[in-house]
This record gives C-alpha cells, structure tokens and sequence, in this order.
C-alpha cells in the first residue's frame, strides 16, 4: 500500500450556480405586486492552499475527484439563494499545479499560498431582476452555470538546499541521518530508499536542508529504477552532493565509473522551466555547484579507494571530502562546505535585481465582435457554428421549456449582432445553426427570430413568435368565408323576426312602449 505519494491527477470542479425564482408579489388588496423572485447563489470554489501540516498527497490519491458546493435557488420576495462553499485542499509546500499537456499553472510555495484549481459557477438572474419598464413582469428566469471542470496533475516537488545523488546504497541515508535528526530507514544490507528523504543540518550560524534521490542508476532516463522519477524533488536546490562507495560490494564499480554514470543521467535529465532564475534561465542540474563525498572511508578498502581516486577528482575540478557516516568522520568540513555554496546561493538571489515585466495594455476595439461564426458542413448540409463567451453562457443560462425564456435569448443574440452575422455569413432560412462546440444547442435558424419580444403582448411564460402558425389554404379561406356569410345572414333573420314580433324596434321611444299584444293582454286583465 503507498505511503508517499509525489504525483497525483486530481480532478476538480467547481460548483454549480443556483438558478434564478419565478415568482409575483402578492398580498391583502396587492394580488400583483409585482416579480419578486430571487437570484440563484453562485457556486463554490475549488482552491488548492500550502499547508506545512500536509507533507504528502496520499489523501489524493485514494479520493482523486473533488467537487465544491452548489449555490443555492433563489426564492420569492426577494430572497437570493446561498453562495456554495469553498473547497480548500491542502498541499504540502513545494507543489506544483500543471495541466496533463505539461503546462505549469502554478508554483505553489510558502504557507498560505492559493490557486483557484475550478471556479464556482454564476448563479442565475431570477425574474425581478430582469424586470424592466418595457417587460414589467417576466414570466422567467436565468438558470445557473456549471463550474469550471478540469484534471491537473500534481506534483511535489520538495524544497531542499543541497541534493545527494548516487547509485543505491551509497549511504546516502546514513549520511543524512548522521548530519540532521532525520531518521530514515538504514539497514545493513544492500536496498534502496523508496521515499527522498529530507533532513535539516546546522553549520555555524547557516541552516540549510539536505535531500536525497533514491535508486539513481543507469538507464534512470529511459525509466529504470526510480531515481529519475525522483530527480524532481531537487530541482529546487543549490548544488548537489556526489556520494561515491568507496567500499562497493560489486568488483564492477569504481567510484570514478560510479560518477561518470551519474552524470550522463544529470545531462538526460530536464528541469521544469517553471524554476527559472531572475533572468529567465535554468540551470541544468549537471551545471550547478557540485562537492565529491567519498563515503565509507572508515573501512580499510574504503580508504585505500578514497586516496586512489581523490587526486584524480581534484584535477577534475572537484571539491573532494573523504567522509565516514558510521565514524562521522568529515561531516564537519562537508557541512560547512555545503553552508558556504547556501550561503552564496541565497544572497545571490537577495541582491539580484527582481524582473518586472511591463504592464501591456490591450484596449478592446469599439467594433471588435465578441463573438464569431464557423461556416461547417454536416451530412452535405450547411452548418453554421456561434462560438463566444457570451452566446455560450446565454445558452446556458436559458431555459428551452419556457417560451419566453428562448425568446429573451433571441433578442439578446439579435442585439449583440448574431442575426446580422448570419446574414453576412450566407446563412438563410432552415440552416443548421450550433451555438458552442460540440453538440451545443441546436436549432433551425429563422431569420423572423428578431428582437422585440418586450413588445408584444401574452400572458407570462409565453412569446408570441415562438408560437405554431400553419397558413391556411385557398379552400379553407373559401370556407371561413361562407361560414361568417352564413353567419351574418342568420343573425340578420333572427332581428328581422325580432323586429316583426315587436320586441326590437329602432325608435327608442317604442322599446321603452310596450308591444301590442302586450297593450291588449293588459287591458283584458284591467277590465
């Protein structure tokens, strides 16, 4: 089962936005007061924050999908919907955000430091927002957009001064063990560390810490062996620390052979740009400052080595100390060595000059379009593609089983110029227009589909243009016709019979008598 885990894919994504209310204000002699929806709350965020309690990502690498809150739906009288929770996970210090193409997002050091890995979602516009003196009483609402979703990969990437390089059990533990308080896993029979250890060393007034790269051998680059994988936990550090076995159990090594080795593996390797100096340039780990180590010097065979190939090593260039972890034999002299290239590594750093790049300024044009249209073809057909920022998250936004909703998106795409685009770029009534990549939405596209639906008249929830008209034909006219002649003429007879019978005249004055027969019923009844 691991324990130590440097490089995970997490996947993140952020919460979804809630969506707006429909909803009128009514109470006691007010039974329309009026759109009183709330707005939806916006989503949470995924953050990703150093925490110096955090030293692996195991917890990563069980439970690798991390999704933040929703935002709350809105509700009447006013009442906005609550904002989703930020998810904050914590990382250890040294971790560093990519993308799976190798693109660094983020170098994430020092306690405290955030990166927004997956943004929350916009909460949705509830209808008495969209109120407005033209569409008084929206019979809508905006839906809420989903957060962001995306995989980054990270990776630790531990933060050390000096790095010890060399083949497995050179003693690279042991001299880490016998220089800080660390105390890593030494035993004494030949296997490699599987996990770099770091250790914190006391030179004088200087601290400083020491890493190592477990199971360094030859063919690392080409992926043998783990060292390779494990050359990222040093790319931070000042100069590197050749430990050469002076007292190798195997006749086919010699320190010098041993060196030759590692290096080549060094040159193969390429440091993350996102390490890169003042100036904008990285130093290879091959090219940094460099000491030799010949370790084990307090075996008989091991001294005897150590004397053979120190002048050799020295006419190389190198820095040679002759050390013992078990004797601790020169661990004083290399570790204020070590103390002087830290030391000089970081006033280097303090005193060169920070590079500030200038600010650009990149005004929008008054008539630059935020949006543009793909001309694609489909199953022979001709397919017009709507890609932007804002089309995309209208689209969003709307909700297609209310028809005053899709009528609210047509007029906002006909004002930012959608429609005229269409136009110019030769689509005509019936074509195939996406709005998005991919699937997107899709619809036919009807050029009637213009704005002004504030203007015209319908109950809430409902868009005139949107409803079904089927042209009658020439027969059905025929008909409609005959029926409202037969209509007229029958009305016509029944007033004319009205008219005889007495009970409709055109004297005012003779509706206000009463008919004959009635004058003669009445004066029967009198006599």
């Amino acid at each position: 089962m691991a324990s130590f885990v440097d490089r995970v894919v997490l996947h993140v994504s952020g919460g979804t936005g809630g969506h707006g209310c429909v909803s009128v204000h009514r109470e006691k002699f007010k039974p329309l007061g009026g759109p009183d929806g709330g707005n939806g709350g916006d989503g949470g965020n995924v953050i990703l924050r150093v925490d110096h309690q955090t030293t692996t990502l195991l917890d990563y690498h069980h439970a690798p999908h991390r999704h933040a809150t929703n935002g709350g739906n809105g509700m009447g009288d006013w009442r906005g919907g609550k904002s989703g929770e930020t998810l904050v996970l914590s990382v250890p210090d040294g971790t560093v955000v990519k993308t799976k193409d190798g693109e660094v997002l983020a170098d994430l050091v020092g306690e405290g430091t955030e990166f927004v890995a997956a943004a929350g979602g916009q909460g949705g516009l509830g209808n008495a927002a969209l109120s407005s003196q033209k569409r008084k009483a929206p019979g809508f609402a905006l839906l809420g957009i989903p957060g962001d979703e995306r995989d980054v990969v990270l990776e630790l990437k531990s933060i050390a001064d000096i790095a010890l390089v060399g083949f497995p059990s050179a003693g690279k533990s042991s001299l880490i063990a016998a220089m800080s308080a660390a105390r890593p896993k030494i035993a004494d029979y030949p296997f490699t560390t599987l996990v770099p250890n770091l250790g914190v060393v006391e030179a004088g007034s200087t601290r400083f810490t020491i890493a190592d790269v477990p199971g360094l051998i030859e063919g690392a680059s080409e992926g043998k062996g783990l060292g390779h994988h494990f050359l990222r936990h040093v790319e931070r550090c000042a100069a590197l620390v050749h430990v050469l076995d002076c007292a190798a159990l195997e006749t086919d090594r010699d320190p010098l052979n041993d060196l030759a080795i590692i290096e080549r593996e060094l040159e193969k390797y390429a440091v993350d740009m996102s390490f890169a100096g003042p100036a904008g340039d990285v130093v290879p780990l091959n090219e940094r400052p460099r000491l030799i180590a010949l370790n084990k010097v307090d075996v008989p065979d091991g001294k005897d080595m150590a004397g053979f190939v120190r002048p050799e090593l020295e006419s190389r260039g190198y820095r040679v100390f002759e050390v013992s972890a078990s004797s601790h034999e020169g661990l004083r002299q290399l570790g204020f060595a070590m103390a002087e290239i830290v030391e000089a590594a970081r006033k280097a750093v303090a005193t060169a000059p920070p590079v500030v790049a200038p600010p650009v300024l990149r005004p929008r044009g008054v008539n630059a379009a935020s949006f543009r249209i793909r001309n694609e073809e489909k199953d022979a057909l001709p397919l017009f593609r709507v890609l932007g920022e804002k089309p995309e998250r209208w689209v969003k936004q709307t909700d297609f089983t209310n028809d005053e909703a899709v009528g609210f998106l047509a007029d906002r795409l006909a004002k930012l110029g959608v429609e005229e685009q269409l136009f110019k770029s030769g689509a005509k009534p019936g074509d195939t227009v996406v709005i998005g990549e991919g699937d997107g939405v899709v619809f036919d596209w009807e050029p009637t589909m213009m704005g002004g639906a504030e203007l015209l008249a319908g109950p809430r929830g409902s868009d005139l243009r949107l409803a079904e008209y089927i042209r009658p034909t020439r027969e059905q006219k025929r008909e409609e016709y005959q029926e409202r002649k037969d209509a007229k003429a029958a009305a016509r007879a029944e007033l004319e019979a009205d008219r005889k019978a007495g009970i409709w005249t055109e004297s005012v004055q003779n509706r206000k008598q009463p008919a004959p027969a009635q004058q003669e019923a009445d004066a029967e009844s009198q006599s």
